[in-house]
């Protein structure tokens, strides 16, 4: 379960970023490439987080398709997986352009009780 790993490195670096502000939802845009579950994203994010300020935040998974460029007619084409060839002209050898990425777009706090 790579998941379990890839949500180490998110939590990692939501307590980073959070300190000890105590984290309520996070949001993570990643590749298809990636292969990611979400189910087993949202239990490995749970463990990943116990014990720490992120602990009973919700993970919002935003899933991102592959999309490459034909270089011999322009096209620009999304995916589910690699694309082989150029699903308008046949070329090969298309350019990535993206379904690879792995990154944490937004962390939201949870409100602090305010002293009086």
């Amino acid at each position: 379960m790579h998941e379990l790993g890839l949500c180490s490195d998110v939590v990692a670096a939501v307590e980073r970023r959070a300190g000890q502000r105590p984290v309520a939802r996070v949001r993570i845009r990643v590749g298809r490439l990636h292969h990611v579950h979400p189910e087993a994203f949202e239990q490995s994010f749970a463990l990943a987080a116990a014990g720490g300020v992120a602990a009973g935040a919700v993970a919002e998974l935003v899933v991102v398709p592959v999309t490459a460029r034909c270089p011999a007619c322009g096209l620009t084409a999304e995916s589910d997986e690699v694309l082989p060839a150029c699903p308008t002209c046949g070329a090969v050898g298309l350019q990535p352009l993206g379904g690879d990425e792995l990154i944490l777009e937004a962390i939201e706090y949870r409100a602090q009780p305010q002293e009086v």
